[in-house]
């Protein structure tokens, strides 16, 4: 019988995982320029070693969790543990063309990077081997399980009809719901402002953050396609048009309120407008993702400065605001606005008839947040019984980078 591999869908895939895995590095720029300048090794290490460790697990167990064979809906058995089974023929469950290790390898970015967006929320203040011990949890008890719920076969939420294309509540409203719930517990940095914003030390290493960021996610949400047709084109066409006006859109607001265009905003908004479009970008047109883009600015503008300066919790990277809010909105948003003009493997929306739709997306973001809080409490909770989840005071003041890691990035 004749492989169905088909070569252009597979190097279409390899280079999607390529890109996904170039955001996770882009992450690190774009988290590092905005702490201070002691701190920045620090913010890195958090990225690249989440990219060393969730590769391994992933590998080992977190992918056999995630996508293997189904256990009531709600997780994968181990029968694919350390990859046994998984190998270059496809797995037609899950992608009909390509080899079932480059659909796991894809997969894998996606596990990375978003144990690193929750980083963000206590930069400058968490212990590394809390912070070591919480990622590996983390991956295994919260990204793995929801992964099974939306995108595992008999998961619940995909058995239900919810749709995440690329992520929505996989990756953002889990991260950012985390984000949350971590920087409520680890409570204020010292020498904040009565604000609550530090100045970014270095703002051009956080512009090419954001660049490598909406650069590798048209392999995010392209990607997710695990075709190279017509799909693939229509979710990387969204995805740019809802970063743009996402962008403009926060820029825009963030000039009539302070007087003057903001580098960091249009970067900032941008990315909100990224994560908005993730889990509705293989399912809207290109008007849908216009509108979504700027929705996305306001809401995320307005979530970021209502955390900071109204409730007073130091998300320092502001991760709930923009992965957080944008998350749920773009889930929502995907029940409003689908089509199975766009996509007929997926459902239509609100708006083509279907408000059934916009329920089930709501569950889904209902069950991920509380799911992806209340676990990321648990482990926190445990870590911080048992071996302290904050430096000390000497140690925040002078600083990660030296404490932590006995480096600095600057010297005097």
């Amino acid at each position: 019988m004749p492989s169905a591999l088909n070569s252009g869908d597979t190097a279409w895939i390899l280079t999607s995982a390529l890109l996904v895995m170039l955001m996770t590095p882009g992450l690190a720029l774009f988290y590092g320029g905005l702490v201070r300048g002691k701190n920045v090794l620090s913010t890195l290490m958090h990225s690249f070693f989440i990219l060393a460790l969730i590769s391994v697990q992933w590998v080992l167990w977190g992918y056999s969790l995630a996508f293997g064979p189904d256990r009531g809906g709600l997780i994968g058995g181990l029968e694919w543990f350390a990859l046994r089974g998984v190998g270059a023929e496809p797995n037609k469950d899950y992608a009909a063309t390509i080899p079932h290790l480059a659909f796991m390898a894809f997969q894998m970015m996606f596990a990375i990077i978003t144990p690193a967006l929750i980083t963000g929320a206590f930069a400058e203040r968490k212990r590394f081997k809390a912070f070591a011990l919480f990622s590996l949890l983390w991956a295994t008890l919260v990204y793995d399980p929801i992964a099974h719920w939306v995108w595992g076969v008999g998961g619940w939420l995909r058995a239900l009809g919810a749709l995440d294309f690329a992520g929505g509540t996989v990756v953002h409203i889990s991260s950012g719901i985390s984000a949350l719930v971590a920087a409520l517990m680890m409570r204020p940095r010292l020498e904040l402002p009565d604000e609550g914003t530090l100045e970014g030390h270095n703002l051009t290493i956080t512009a090419l953050g954001a660049a490598l960021l909406w650069f590798g996610w048209f392999g995010f949400n392209a990607g997710s396609a695990l075709t190279s047709g017509g799909l693939a084109a229509s979710a990387f066409v969204t995805t740019n048009t809802a970063a743009a006006m996402a962008g403009l859109t926060w820029m825009t607001i963030g000039w009539m309120v302070h007087g003057h265009p903001s580098v960091i905003g249009l970067c900032t908004g941008a990315i909100a407008g990224l994560v908005a479009i993730t889990p509705a970008a293989g399912y809207v047109d290109v008007p849908a993702a216009l509108l979504i883009g700027l929705v996305a600015g306001c809401v995320c503008y307005g979530a970021v400065h209502l955390t900071k300066r109204r409730l007073g919790v130091d998300d320092a990277l502001d991760v709930f605001g923009v992965h957080g809010i944008g998350g749920m909105w773009g889930a929502l948003a995907t029940g409003i606005f689908a089509t199975t003009v766009v996509n007929s493997g997926g459902a239509n929306g609100l708006l083509a008839g279907n408000p059934i739709q916009l329920a089930y997306q709501a569950v889904a973001v209902v069950s991920t947040f509380a799911y992806a809080g209340g676990m990321t409490w648990l482990i926190l909770k445990l870590l911080d019984i048992t071996i302290g989840i904050r430096v000390g005071e000497r140690e925040e003041l002078l600083g990660l980078d030296f404490t932590q890691h006995g480096e600095m990035a600057y010297r005097q």
